[in-house]
């Protein structure tokens, strides 16, 4: 027996502002190389869950193998992977006066299919942020 869908059903599933539309796609799987810059040739473990009543799940990677993993988790990778550091430049006073910023990578997700257009470079991601003190 088929089930019929309701059209409120369909619009929540094509619809790219809803939850369902953004939990199905971010499941769709995609290939690529884990890349570990911290530790070259080791390997990484964690555990990941991005939605309520999804399961948590364990992944083990090693670096420069190619994996088939859901897109949710290869994101996560690239954007969660990195941690900022903070040099102060002196002025010809002596004093601190600029605050220069930038990310380095601990480890990366290099997909070898077609991008997404969420995840193409965006400009402001490589921006070093300079902030008078």
């Amino acid at each position: 027996m088929a089930t019929a869908t309701t059209p409120t059903t369909d619009r929540k599933r094509k619809n790219p502002k809803s939850l369902t539309y953004q939990r199905d796609k971010e499941r769709e799987l995609v290939k690529g190389i884990f890349h570990f810059h911290e530790v070259p040739g080791g390997s990484m473990s964690f555990n990941f869950k991005k939605y309520k009543g999804d399961k948590v799940e364990r992944y083990d990677l090693v670096d420069g193998q190619v994996y088939s993993i859901p897109l949710g988790v290869a994101r996560h990778l690239n954007k969660n992977g990195s941690y900022p550091v903070h040099a102060h430049m002196q002025g010809e006073d002596g004093k601190p006066h600029v605050k220069v910023g930038q990310k380095v990578n601990r480890f990366s997700f290099q997909s070898l299919e077609f991008m997404d257009i969420d995840d193409l470079p965006n400009k402001a991601d490589e921006i070093i942020t300079v902030e008078h003190v």
